[in-house]
């Protein structure tokens, strides 16, 4: 596990074959969500970005994940999940003030829809744990709140061409009117590299890591 910091800034300062299957928040029934042409992403929309759209360097600071650019707020930090059995990169997580953040990339088909899907499917997985979950609609569409012991999560997805975003925050009750503005706001300027490659639908795009941050990391572990 490794953790940097970023430090507030002072004042002034290709074709391819489709891996595709046959097939304010209110309380409401995931299936109430239908797929509508709005909630898919273009070209026109503020972000998340695909890599395609991104002309030039707009100046946010962001970690360079390899299939995914998040942006890293002032004062928040950097973390590393390792995983010890695989050996490679479990998640990055950016830590704010409100809670942790991770956002994951996926493949998906070029009809898109498979948040809703992915969401569906996670509300009752939530449920079947015990969490107290509730299904509203975000400025992507399906956004998913639960609450598990004293941890407050939100999350949200976005249908992209031919990937899927997805972030959540998890954080302190006392944080949860204030996380999912948080968390939107690193979503909304996420740039995400499918690659050309074919991969199979719900596929993790895979995650790595700058060369400075895994040579620290490598010495972390080495020491």
């Amino acid at each position: 596990m490794g953790i940097f910091g970023r430090k507030r800034r002072s004042e002034g300062g290709e074709t391819e074959p489709e891996f595709d299957d046959a097939t304010g928040d209110a309380a409401e029934d995931a299936d109430d969500y239908a797929v509508e042409p709005e909630n898919q992403l273009s070209q026109t929309d503020d972000g998340p970005f695909d890599v395609a759209e991104v002309a030039e360097e707009d100046g946010i600071p962001r970690i360079d994940l390899g299939s995914v650019r998040v942006p890293v707020p002032d004062g928040s930090q950097v973390q590393v999940e390792m995983d010890p059995e695989a050996g490679g990169v479990r998640a990055v997580h950016v830590v704010t003030e409100q809670g942790q953040i991770t956002i994951s990339a996926y493949a998906a088909p070029r009809s898109g829809g498979l948040w809703r899907e992915v969401g569906t499917e996670l509300a009752d997985q939530l449920r079947n744990d015990g969490a107290k979950v509730t299904i509203g609609r975000g400025e992507w569409g399906l956004e998913i709140s639960a609450i598990v012991g004293d941890v407050a999560l939100r999350f949200v997805g976005v249908d992209g061409p031919r990937w899927m975003l997805r972030g959540v925050i998890a954080g302190p009750q006392s944080a949860a009117s204030t996380a999912p503005d948080v968390l939107r706001a690193i979503v909304r300027k996420t740039i995400v590299d499918r690659g050309a490659s074919p991969m199979p639908v719900r596929t993790p795009l895979p995650i790595t890591l700058p060369d400075a941050v895994a040579q620290h990391i490598a010495e972390q572990q080495q020491g």
